[in-house]
This record gives C-alpha cells, sequence and structure tokens, in this order.
C-alpha cells in the first residue's frame, strides 16, 4: 500500500523485502528536503507514476485537496470523519495531495495551507485536532513545487473513551525492558544504575536484585496533538487519563527463566495487542530471548523489537546484534521482515505497516540513558493504531456480560479488588453478577461496587477494556485467578475434561498418557494429566494429536476455539481447544449459589 509513499519520503522502510516478497527498491537519502532520485520524480508524461490503491483501510483517507469547500461539502466532510473516527476507535490518518485513484500529485504551497486549515475547521466540528505526521515536496512537471503530506486527526478525549492498547515487554533479564518503560513513563533518563526502574517495582526483592518477578502496569498517554502525557507533567495516572486521547498500557513481565509461569500467565490472561522484546545490544539474543519471541509467535501476538544500551557498545557491536536478529527473524519458522527504524519518517511508516501486516517487525536502536533514539519509539507508538475495529467490539459489546479474573486484592476501607478483563458485553457499578466456578463447580452472586480503569473511577466498562472491580466485603478466600464473572443469564460450560488438538514443540523422550503439563488457557493456569492420545500411544517433538487432558485440582470455564499452552520443565506445546466434556454436577452448576 505505502510502496509510492516510501519511494517518495525517502524511507529505509522502502528498501525492505515486502511481504510478498517482492524485490527491494532504491530510495532517497533520509532527511533530504526535496527528493531528487528518479524514484521521486513523477513527470506528467511518464507511465510510472506512483499510485497508492484506493483507500483499503478506514484508518487512512486519501483526498485530493479541501481548498474552499461550499457550506454543503463541508458539512458532509465533517460527517465523514466523525464517522471514520467513530470506526477508527477515534484516529484516523489523511494523505492530502492524493487524488481518488491513488496518484501522486501534490498541492500547491498555497493549496495545501488552505486544505490543512479546512481540515482543522472540520476536526473542531467534530472534537477532535490534527497533527501533520510528514510533509515533503514532489517535482511535477511544474514550476511551482508540489506537496503531499499524512495528517493525524484524533479525537478529544471525553469520559474516559480514550484508545487504548495494551503492549507486553518481553525479553531476557538484565536486558533494559523495566528501564525502559520507566524512562517511558516517568519522562525522565536512566542514570546508568537503574534509577528509572524503581517506581515499576512491587516487591522488595525486585529492588534488592533489579528483576522484576511480578506483572507490573505502567501507563503512557497521548494527547489529541500527539504530545507525550507521562509522569513527568502529570502527578497522578487519574491526571494523564483526563489529558490523554490515546493510552499505551506496558504489560512488563519477568526475564528470568524461574519467572517463566508469571510471563506466560501475563500473555495468556492480559490479552496484549502487541509485544515489545527487548534485547540487549552488547549481549545479543542470549536467554530466554528466543523462547519468549516464540511464545508471541504461538499466541499470535504482533510483536516488534526495541535494542537497548547502544551506549554501552560501539557501533559494529550494535549491527552485529541487528544482523543477529534479522536472521532468525527470516528463518522458515518465524517468515518475518525486520524493518530497521532510523529515521522519523521510518517510524510513521512501520507503524502504519506493523498494523497491515503481521510479517512485518520493525526494529528500533536505543538507549535509556543517552535518550538515543528514543523519541522515535515514542513516535511509533502515537501512530500504532489498534488491530480491531469499531464493528468487532460492538458485537462483543452486545453479548452477556463475561469479566475474566486475573489478580485479586484487598484494599482497606474498599474491601475485596479483583482485576482483569472484560471479556465482552458491558459491565456498570451496581451490577449483579455471578463468579465461579468454585471447587464443587458452582457459581456465587456478587455486587459490582466500584470500577476503576488505569487507576481512575470509570462508571461503564466495555469489552475488551482492562479494569479494577471492587466487591465490597465479598469474601477474597472463595476467589482465585482464573475465575470468570458472567452475567446470571449465561448458562456457562464447567468441565474437569476437555479435548484439544496439540503441537508438541519440544520434549526430550516421548509425550504419553498419564504425563502431567501446566496448561494454560486464557486466565486458567492449572495442571493437568494427559488421558488420551487420539489414535496414537505416544508423541515426539514435532508431532501433532488429539488429546484429552483432564484438570487435577477443580473444573474450570473454558470456550471452544481458545488458544492453548502447556509446559513441564522443557517440554512445550501448543494448540486450541476442540472440544468440552462438561463437569458430571448436571445443572447443579447454574444455579447461583447466595453468598448469604
Amino acid at each position: 500500500v505505502w510502496a509510492g509513499m516510501d519511494s517518495l519520503f525517502g524511507t529505509a522502510a522502502a528498501a525492505q523485502k515486502s511481504c510478498s516478497g517482492a524485490a527491494s527498491r532504491k530510495t532517497a537519502k533520509n532527511g533530504s528536503k526535496k527528493c531528487k532520485n528518479r524514484s521521486a520524480r513523477y513527470p506528467k508524461a511518464s507511465n510510472n507514476l506512483p499510485y497508492l490503491p484506493p483507500e483499503v483501510s478506514l484508518l487512512w483517507f486519501i483526498c485530493l485537496k479541501l481548498v474552499n469547500p461550499t457550506q454543503y461539502r463541508f458539512e458532509h466532510l465533517a460527517t465523514q470523519m466523525k464517522w471514520r473516527l467513530q470506526e477508527g476507535h477515534g484516529e484516523a490518518v489523511y494523505q492530502i495531495g492524493v487524488e481518488d485513484n491513488g496518484l501522486l500529485v501534490g498541492l500547491t504551497e498555497e493549496d495545501m495551507k488552505a486544505s490543512l486549515k479546512t481540515l482543522r475547521r472540520m476536526a473542531e466540528r467534530v472534537g477532535a485536532d490534527i497533527t501533520v505526521l510528514r510533509e515533503r515536496e514532489v517535482d511535477y512537471d511544474s514550476d511551482e513545487p508540489h506537496i503531499i503530506a499524512e495528517v493525524l486527526v484524533r479525537k478529544v478525549p471525553d469520559d474516559q473513551q480514550f484508545l487504548d492498547l495494551r503492549v507486553a515487554v518481553l525479553g531476557n533479564v538484565d536486558s533494559g525492558k523495566s528501564t525502559l518503560l520507566g524512562v517511558l513513563t516517568q519522562g525522565e533518563l536512566d542514570n546508568g544504575r537503574g534509577r528509572a526502574r524503581l517506581n515499576l517495582f512491587r516487591h522488595l526483592h525486585e529492588i534488592q536484585t533489579g528483576r522484576t518477578s511480578s506483572i507490573s502496569i505502567e501507563i503512557l498517554g497521548f494527547d489529541s496533538r500527539g504530545e507525550v502525557v507521562n509522569y513527568s507533567e502529570s502527578r497522578t495516572a487519574e491526571e494523564i487519563c483526563e489529558s490523554a486521547s490515546k493510552m499505551i498500557t506496558f504489560i512488563d513481565l519477568a526475564g528470568h527463566h524461574k519467572y517463566l509461569k508469571t510471563t506466560i500467565f501475563g500473555l495468556t490472561s492480559y490479552c496484549p495487542d502487541f509485544a515489545m522484546l527487548v534485547v540487549s545490544a552488547n549481549t545479543g539474543i542470549a536467554g530466554t530471548t528466543r523462547e519468549h519471541l516464540g511464545l508471541a509467535m504461538a499466541l499470535k501476538v504482533p510483536i516488534f523489537i526495541v535494542v537497548s544500551k547502544v551506549d554501552l557498545c560501539a557501533k559494529g557491536t550494535v549491527e552485529r546484534t541487528v544482523r543477529q536478529l534479522e536472521r532468525i527473524l527470516k528463518q522458515p519458522g518465524c517468515n518475518k521482515v525486520p524493518m530497521l527504524v532510523s529515521s522519523t519518517d521510518d517510524a510513521v511508516t512501520a507503524a502504519q505497516k506493523f498494523a497491515q501486516s503481521p510479517s512485518i517487525t520493525p526494529i528500533f536502536t536505543l538507549s535509556s540513558v543517552s535518550g538515543e533514539s528514543l523519541d522515535l519509539l515514542k513516535v511509533f507508538f502515537n501512530i500504532l493504531p489498534p488491530l480491531s475495529d469499531c464493528k468487532e467490539q460492538e458485537e462483543l459489546m452486545q453479548q452477556l456480560t463475561e469479566f475474566q479474573v486475573d489478580e485479586i486484592y484487598t484494599v482497606p476501607d474498599v474491601g475485596t479488588v479483583v482485576g482483569g478483563t472484560l471479556y465482552s458485553g458491558i459491565c456498570r457499578e451496581g451490577e449483579q453478577l455471578v463468579v465461579g466456578p468454585t471447587d464443587d463447580g458452582k457459581f456465587r452472586e456478587l455486587t459490582v461496587c466500584s470500577i476503576q480503569r488505569n487507576r481512575s473511577g470509570c462508571r461503564v466498562l466495555r469489552a475488551r477494556q482492562a479494569a479494577t472491580l471492587a466487591l465490597g466485603d465479598f469474601d477474597r478466600s472463595l476467589l482465585r485467578k482464573g475465575m470468570v464473572m458472567v452475567s446470571p443469564e449465561m448458562n456457562p460450560t464447567i468441565c474437569w475434561r476437555f479435548e484439544a488438538e496439540i503441537v508438541l514443540l519440544f520434549h526430550t523422550k516421548t509425550f504419553h498418557k498419564g504425563f502431567q503439563v501446566t496448561v494454560h488457557v486464557g486466565n486458567v493456569r492449572q495442571t493437568a494429566t494427559v488421558e488420551a492420545l487420539q489414535g496414537k500411544d505416544e508423541l515426539c517433538t514435532g508431532e501433532k494429536a488429539v488429546v484429552r487432558f483432564k484438570f487435577i485440582k477443580h473444573p474450570e470455564y473454558l470456550k471452544v476455539g481458545a488458544k492453548l499452552l502447556f509446559r513441564e520443565g522443557v517440554t512445550k506445546g501448543i494448540g486450541q481447544v476442540i472440544k468440552l466434556q462438561p463437569s458430571k454436577h448436571g445443572s447443579s452448576h447454574h444455579a447461583p449459589e447466595s453468598v448469604l
């Protein structure tokens, strides 16, 4: 889609191999004010005029110019912008100077100013702001220079309806994950000894060792003009939420191998939209780096890579680490297309292509101490669009309420609090739900007293949003991670046994009946026994089979089609739930049992 734009804007991304295996193309040097190579010259008589395909996404809108529209035309354009913002979760990108058929013709400086003025008026009408992402000249066989521009239109936040993207942070121990998040969210560079990461740690032993062992959540906001909103400008998370139009929620996961189960739980239960793999430039691909990359790919989470600590080593060492990453990404098991980001244009293009194609893998090289290339990562987060469209979320919101319990707390003067993600439906303050399953497969009634999202009050929670729910004096001992809170009208399927189609990724010997593994399905994490292998007596590494598992402790709430990941020591496998065998308790688990 961006072949013509990339050659015009002179990005390094245009020189990368495309997803379909197309040949590399020459590009102009970065930072040039006017593209003067052959790829950027577009005379009218040429048969090789650059084209963009007609609109392929609701997020990007192609238009030639918006100069002095009539009142009727203006109202039509404003209504169209409002609709596009709704479909794009509050964001849209306008390409000015492009004809409807995709021809890049550009506008004169006067027409471009008039078009941007009209676009700003349209944005004000619908309660949004505009930001020019990039602007370049194109020689179009004319004495007067022509300009093409990309403009981001973002809605001003209204009642916490900001765009929220969740990013899981992966990487080997001591690769600089927590330090990078501390620099991004606190707005201050690190001192080289880990000062930036101290605010992210939750336990004393984490501060003493400098290693993350739990899951911590941090937020980074962007306002309607694309400016960063973090703790350097705001004292509390509530102030960040009030000022931000777009929120990046970072899920900081553990890098050490002994905390692998916590990392897997964060990937499966917190439903991240993207994964950021942090690799230290001086150590390269070491420890759990390959394993974390494999986990993200197995769960089909789009991943991009950050090479940190470039200030500690020479340029040649950084280049060697990048080449090492590129070789791994291009291997048959990965089939990724690496895209090294070295300029602002690269960052904009990487964000757009990354959302369009799961095979594109942007690579950033930066330092949390010197701040080198840190702005490029911020530009990337600012432009990065959501993967799902508004229609999918509306369909989920029309379903019955289902909230997955990931964390359980006891807060003084508040009572029991649960944290998790609303998988479907809408949850409001005062709503009556049932929670379960208990060890005997039953559900208990409860009331949602209050809701907090990103540490600030919220009255309504919508599908795919993460939040904490206060349950008042509900007995905490009756709750556990892996439970669900659902609408009383729902008829949940509770099972001890289930069948899954699996692929055994690695096993030292053979995988057979009676083998016990830890199964991860969404927010469910429990040991299960292999009861039967369909058509086989045992499995070896790389083989597929349909396997029946049985939970050993208590029944769980599962869904057909859910992704499954299991492990035991070095044994690892992935799969999908294909059949459930309901609990033998019959219909007893359908009738909610009052806690009173």
